[in-house]
């Protein structure tokens, strides 16, 4: 009797380890820091992915690089490396090289009319549909923001970006606004960025409010000038290889989770625009909210090379721009 108590005793045990033993870990890499918005986005996903898998899956969340930088954590979705990341649409286009158009500067004016935008517009996609040919695929469009200047210097006009040296990230489609201001364009990993101002690498560097905050970049630059040259929202992406290992059951839950993490995220940037403003003023920043018909007119040019390149695909975006512009006027 002692033996079989202790079989069944073992075999209880066991079969109260199978549900832990079960549970798949996802892991999700992006470049913020630990402090910014895509990482609490990414723990509302996370939490959300959990739950409506019913513990099956369990999302891993990896910040500020640890794994890759943005165009390596878009490689590692493809060998199925890491399983999500989130990065601007610009990362993407690597890939999907017609999502470069996503950058063309000032196609919106708001976040409403931004929102509208990738939610309906049939030109992305259409784009959108290729990525899981190349080997990853979109999940949903998370917030980032107005893209803005942080440099040394001020910067009340494109006059005064003449020579200066400002990164960005790799993007064609951004090259070509950034030297159409007036900028000399240094590509550096978002990590190696402060300490490249700082000593003096490079003058400043462009990015929405919220990531100026995270990384602190208004400490070495902090001329911060609210040019919101480009609408820049972070899709969140997930390996093809892992998203084609799941049930239908559990592909349902990572875009409904996908969906409410995004609504989280744009809430999150827009509500913290002006309190992050605030606080960067606080500490020393100079924000500054030049005339942007200088700077809309110095970047024309930028529209006509695109149509050079890209053809009538520059229209079709373009018509879906303004017909939300339309809808959606600007105050």
């Amino acid at each position: 009797m002692k033996k079989m108590f202790t079989l069944a005793a073992l075999a209880a045990a066991v079969a109260l380890a199978l549900p832990a033993s079960a549970q798949t870990v996802l892991k999700f890499s992006h470049t913020d820091q630990p402090g910014g918005s895509r990482q609490k986005s990414a723990e509302v996903f996370a939490k959300k992915v959990e739950e409506y898998t019913q513990g099956r899956y369990k999302v891993q969340i990896y910040p500020a690089g640890q794994l890759a930088n943005d165009p390596k954590a878009v490689e590692q979705l493809q060998l199925g490396g890491v399983d999500f990341t989130v990065s601007s649409t610009g990362t993407y286009a690597t890939h999907v090289p017609t999502l470069n158009l996503s950058l063309l500067p000032y196609l919106v004016e708001n976040y409403e009319q931004g929102w509208k935008l990738y939610d309906e517009s049939k030109w992305l996609k259409e784009q959108f549909a290729k990525a899981p040919a190349k080997g990853f695929r979109f999940i949903a469009t998370w917030e980032a923001g107005f893209r803005d200047m942080t440099t040394k210097d001020p910067l009340p006009s494109p006059a005064a970006a003449a020579g200066m040296k400002l990164r960005s990230f790799p993007n064609e489609m951004m090259r070509w606004t950034l030297e159409a201001i007036g900028f000399n364009v240094v590509i550096l990993p978002l990590p190696e960025v402060y300490l490249a101002i700082q000593q003096g690498a490079v003058q400043g560097q462009e990015n929405p409010i919220d990531t100026i905050f995270a990384n602190k970049f208004y400490e070495v630059a902090p001329n911060v000038t609210l040019t919101h040259h480009v609408y820049s929202p972070i899709p969140l992406t997930m390996s093809e290889k892992s998203w084609q290992k799941m049930t239908p059951a559990d592909q349902a839950a990572i875009m409904k989770a996908g969906a409410e993490s995004a609504a989280f995220s744009r809430n999150d940037i827009k509500s913290n625009d002006d309190r992050q403003l605030a606080e960067m003023t606080a500490k020393g920043a100079k924000i500054a909210r030049p005339s942007l018909a200088p700077f809309r007119d110095a970047v024309k040019p930028v529209y006509a090379k695109a149509k050079e390149k890209y053809g009538a695909d520059v229209d079709q975006f373009i018509a879906d721009a303004e017909a939300v512009r339309k809808a959606l006027p600007a105050k």
